[in-house]
């Protein structure tokens, strides 16, 4: 068990990558904290076959693009499990909404959740971390559209390429600490994000054609990637991303 004794607290857990991540950590030995705003029903059976395979799980609900929201979650991990070794910010939305039709509304809550909660559990699991002298590991689950453009899905794009500097710049800010900060860059994934394209089959050809692989990752790939950065073995990695997309990115760029 390569996580063995270690903390890790996963945002937007309930389902898709997040859960996936929950539960290869925990079953690498991992104690999981497994945040979710929406999705308690889920969130309580994850944890039940946490728990029923001898691992260790809470979930805990908290809004993540909220100070308030982020304390809420680490002092709940902390009266539970004690300080956190790991941090997977994982919580992202999205609108599929183009430049000309998104409302400040709409930007302001893709950029709340999936830009400024990654800051701000960053920097809560950075000073924890710090205080135990230990080091650490912050994972950003980015998206291939931090650096490929999405026409139609604006707002979020501009997230993912925040989330690329913040993890290059954290990454290098944290680094005489002994905390690594990497991204992770999936392409497309079989999640509840996707359902509607993945259940219109002409939309699903097209995906599984643009990529070289010829079809969409399952989450659990993902999730053994992260895994692997987690881990001791991933020490002198960090302040980049790593992709996972079946060959898209180089597809589409042709380099």
């Amino acid at each position: 068990m390569i996580l063995r004794n270690k903390v890790a607290i996963i945002t937007g857990a309930a389902s898709g990558i997040g859960k996936a991540i929950a539960t290869t950590f925990a079953r690498e030995g991992a104690a999981v904290v497994i945040d979710h705003l929406h999705g308690s029903d889920e969130t309580a059976q994850l944890v039940r076959s946490i728990t029923d395979a001898d691992g260790h799980a809470i979930a805990i609900s908290a809004d993540v693009s909220s100070n308030e929201g982020i304390e809420h979650l680490f002092e709940g991990c902390a009266s539970r499990f004690g300080a956190v070794d790991i941090l997977v910010n994982n919580a992202g939305i999205e609108t599929r909404s183009a430049l000309l039709e998104t409302s400040e509304a709409e930007y302001d809550r893709v950029m709340a959740v999936d830009l400024k909660g990654a800051f701000f559990c960053m920097q809560r699991a950075a000073r924890q971390m710090m205080a135990a002298g230990k080091g650490g590991r912050i994972l950003n689950i980015s998206s291939v559209h931090e650096d490929q453009p999405m026409p139609g899905n604006t707002a979020y794009c501009c997230a993912k390429g925040g989330m690329r500097m913040l993890t290059r710049t954290a990454g290098v800010e944290l680094a005489p600490h002994g905390i690594t900060v990497v991204g992770i860059a999936p392409g497309a994934v079989d999640t509840p994000i996707n359902t509607r394209t993945l259940l219109d089959p002409s939309s699903r050809a097209r995906l599984e054609q643009a990529i070289p692989l010829g079809r969409v990752a399952r989450p659990e790939e993902v999730a053994e990637l992260a895994l692997w950065l987690a881990s001791d073995k991933a020490n002198y990695l960090t302040a980049t991303t790593v992709f996972i997309d079946g060959g898209i990115m180089r597809a589409s760029t042709g380099l």
